[in-house]
């Protein structure tokens, strides 16, 4: 076991942590980073080869010291990750870390590169140089019009650089890990390029290749002449070439994969305008404190969570879900940081900074799904683990038989090369956390946040989708469906009427009408002596006709009969699950106003979907059975779980599970959160419950059902993706070992054909960036980040903005 170290930073007891890991190129670089971190007594890690970072939960007994010199000496670098500064609110102390911040904040800026940029730069400059280098070496050795005399010392003029500096990283990682016992891809790149530069030293310097009038003929498969007057320079260069080509497009790709995170974390406005005892101050976002009141004017970033004090507007939210249309907001209504003030004036208090800031709390769950490994990666990462030395033992295998067999050294040396050369297997490493960056990415620009890669795989087997009513299939709040009038009274004077008494009054019922009356402009009227009837209605005086409100009972209390058309109305609308309330004024009942929880516009259509998709959807709640029929008449849902008290919601999810179901639960209240958590896939709406939220494993920001159909279309779509590349990552390299043990392979075709394995399998996750919602309307990825700007005709671009390159 690795001992201890003292001194470092210490750890909260059970605490987590993110290091950003250096030098790994493949899978088996990240399996032995992990292996040592796990090593650690009491320490989980998981190595992530796409992000490169280790995700480390450590006891209180481990430093961060520890951590970075226990991955220093498996031969790679170690840094602790910089917190998310990008984030709203996130608090400096110093002008220093000020700066630093919005360093951070600007991803994409040319003046303060990140690591993996520099990194990417370095590659690029690598393979701009080898490629002016190695095109004359390859096309000299494979066009025998261009082999002039002596053209094989030109071939060693120009092919060294490209061996010796252009595959440095490979022959420094080859060596940083032989010291250290292990093997990688790099190993199998670094002996197969200098096996062959060596081979083909010795033949110009000591064997007959260096006669002029060489004349070297390009073959599809390995040589089977002379030894000694074969060269392999095109070959070492080649493989050199077309391997760079491939890390760097896998780097490049790699970053555009990351962009929906960055992008999000490039979201938050980077100044607020502070008010301060009535004066405006300009400030850094860092310096707000929950508590501060701060102004947005139009076009304006909304710095962070808040409560609009005063003003009126309208708000494009559609960085946050999806939806283009702005939501119109005013006094009291909450705000989220990085949304968008599309017209009015507003005074916001801040209740949210920093990192508990809802974009902060999205963008560490969307950072933790890809930190991750899904079950089907580990599988992976313990096949590359032996993959590696048993490459190299089937090379030497291949030598031995070669030249036992009787052939040439030249034709044993070439096979061996050619397996060293195609069996790297960077395609197999890649295959899965390159397609879950972009699955998770892609959901996060659509309103759907996966917690971890093992939820994608959770979708798998899922059969039943239970739905919760009130809030997920249902608005959750009451509004006004039809008015009935007596003969003696017109339709829009009974609401008229209804909804300026009922505006006195706090009751949800109340609301919805007088929220119905102002929303058709019927007018004002004035009204007096108001008085609330407990239980029963409200009564007040509107321009002089005495009015009642409310219960058949309250006006049969002061003899006010219903006659037969509207008892009729009433008894039809409690029949339906619905609330009936009766009004009369001036002795004589006028009419039946009828409220309901209404159905989100989109759950019919949803539930449609979910069934497409083979699930069996099953409505469960806690109201009586009549309401909850009738709102599943309407959405199209066949089995229903009524009356269930939200104590019994987890046995009915378990009795599901008892019959061989794999359930899913969507739901968004706090009684929802233990059936949630009993779910074999739980998806909470993001307009609910925090406790819900955080015992789901897929966060629907958007709040309706259609983002639980796109989670799970996105989830099936990265699966898929997955499957598709590690296929090919397996199928290439079974086929391609006994093809170049066979002698039938020419080494540098070996080592194009690996370097596009690597590229196939990023491009073929890439192509989860054109992920579409069901509707169609959550367009909002741009292929250069999150365009927040989309349908918003009033926001003009301000100077902060900063897009991601």
């Amino acid at each position: 076991m690795t001992p201890i170290a003292t001194g470092g930073v210490a750890t909260a007891e059970g605490s987590t942590i993110e290091l950003d890991i250096g030098g790994m190129t493949c899978a088996s670089c990240a399996n032995r980073v992990e292996r040592k971190l796990n090593k650690l007594d009491g320490v989980q890690a998981t190595v992530n080869l796409a992000t490169e970072k280790a995700k480390v939960t450590v006891p209180s007994t481990v430093s961060t010291d520890d951590l970075i010199q226990t991955v220093e000496k498996a031969g790679y670098s170690a840094t602790l990750s910089e917190p998310r500064t990008s984030a709203p609110g996130e608090r400096t102390t110093s002008s220093a870390s000020k700066s630093q911040t919005q360093r951070g904040s600007a991803v994409g800026s040319k003046q303060d590169a990140s690591p993996i940029e520099q990194e990417t730069a370095r590659f690029r400059q690598r393979l701009i140089v080898s490629a002016w280098l190695a095109i004359p070496v390859i096309a000299m050795a494979m066009i025998p019009a261009l082999q002039f005399r002596n053209w094989q010392w030109l071939s060693l003029t120009l092919a060294s650089p490209v061996i010796v500096w252009g595959a440095l990283p490979f022959h420094k990682a080859a060596w940083t890990n032989l010291k250290h016992g292990a093997t990688t891809m790099d190993t199998l790149i670094s002996m197969g390029t200098l096996v062959a530069f060596a081979w083909s030293l010795y033949a110009l310097f000591f064997g007959h290749a260096g006669e002029p009038g060489l004349k070297h003929t390009f073959t599809m498969m390995a040589s089977h002449t002379d030894a000694s007057a074969n060269i392999y320079l095109e070959v070492a260069s080649g493989v050199t070439l077309f391997i760079l080509a491939g890390r760097y497009f896998e780097k490049k790709s790699k970053r555009e994969s990351g962009a929906a995170l960055r992008a999000l974390l490039d979201m938050g406005a980077k100044e607020v305008t502070l008010l301060d005892g009535g004066q405006e101050i300009r400030i850094p976002v860092e310096q707000l404190e929950v508590g501060n009141t701060f102004v947005v004017r139009p076009g304006e970033k909304i710095a962070t969570d808040g409560v609009i004090v005063s003003g009126s507007s309208a708000i494009d939210e559609s960085m946050l879900t999806g939806e283009s249309v702005p939501a119109e907001v005013g006094s009291g209504d909450h705000v989220t940081g990085a949304t968008v003030n599309t017209s009015g004036r507003l005074v916001v208090q801040a209740t949210r900074v920093g990192a508990d800031t809802q974009l902060a709390q999205m963008a560490r769950m969307v950072e933790d799904a890809q930190t991750g490994k899904a079950q089907v990666q580990r599988l992976a990462d313990r096949i590359s683990g032996v993959f590696v030395p048993a490459v190299i033992g089937i090379a030497l295998l291949t030598l031995i038989v070669w030249l036992a067999l009787g052939h040439g050294f030249a034709t044993a040396m070439t096979a061996a090369v050619a397996i060293l050369v195609v069996a790297c297997p960077c395609a197999l490493g890649l295959a899965t956390p390159t397609a879950l960056l972009v699955g998770t990415g892609r959901g996060a620009q659509m309103g759907v946040l996966i917690k971890g890669p093992e939820v994608l795989e959770s979708t798998r087997g899922i059969d039943t989708i239970v739905l919760d009513k009130t809030g997920t299939v249902t608005t959750g709040t009451m509004a006004l469906t039809s008015v009935h009038a007596a003969a003696t009274s017109s339709r829009d004077e009974v609401l008229a009427i209804a909804g300026a008494v009922e505006s006195s009054s706090e009751h949800p019922i109340a609301h919805a009408i007088a929220q119905a009356a102002n929303a058709q402009g019927l007018g004002v009227h004035t009204v007096t002596d108001f008085r609330n009837h407990e239980g029963l209605g409200v009564h007040a005086a509107v321009d002089g006709h005495d009015v009642y409100v409310g219960k058949e009972s309250l006006l049969n209390d002061v003899g006010i009969p219903l006659d037969d058309e509207l008892r009729c109305a009433k008894n039809d609308a409690e029949q339906a699950g619905k609330t009936a309330v009766a009004i009369a004024w001036d002795g004589e009942a006028r009419g039946i106003l009828v409220i309901a929880d209404t159905v989100k516009t989109t759950s019919a259509t949803a539930i449609k979907q979910l069934k497409e998709l083979g699930l069996n959807p099953v409505l469960l709640t806690g109201d009586n059975r009549v309401v909850a029929q009738r709102i599943a008449d309407e959405v199209g849902i066949a089995d229903v779980k009524a009356d269930v008290l939200p104590a019994d919601k987890v046995q009915v999810i378990r009795g599901l599970q008892s019959r061989g179901k794999t359930v899913a639960m969507v739901g968004d209240g706090v009684n929802d959160a233990p059936a949630l958590a009993q779910a074999d896939l739980g998806l909470a709406m993001g307009t609910g419950a925090d406790v819900a939220i955080e015992a789901a494993d897929i966060t629907l920001v958007r709040g309706d059902l259609s983002s639980a159909v796109d989670a799970v279309r996105l989830s099936h779509a990265t699966l898929a993706t997955i499957k598709t590349n590690l296929f090919w990552a397996f199928a290439y390299n079974v086929a391609a070992i006994p093809i170049a043990a066979l002698g039938l392979l020419n080494p540098m075709i070996a080592g194009a054909a690996m370097a596009f394995s690597s590229v196939f399998v990023v491009g073929n996750s890439l192509r989860l960036r054109g992920f579409t919602s069901v509707n169609g309307n959550i367009g909002i990825h741009t292929g250069r980040g999150i365009d927040v700007r989309r349908n918003t005709s009033t926001r003009t671009r301000t100077d902060e903005e900063e897009w991601v390159k």
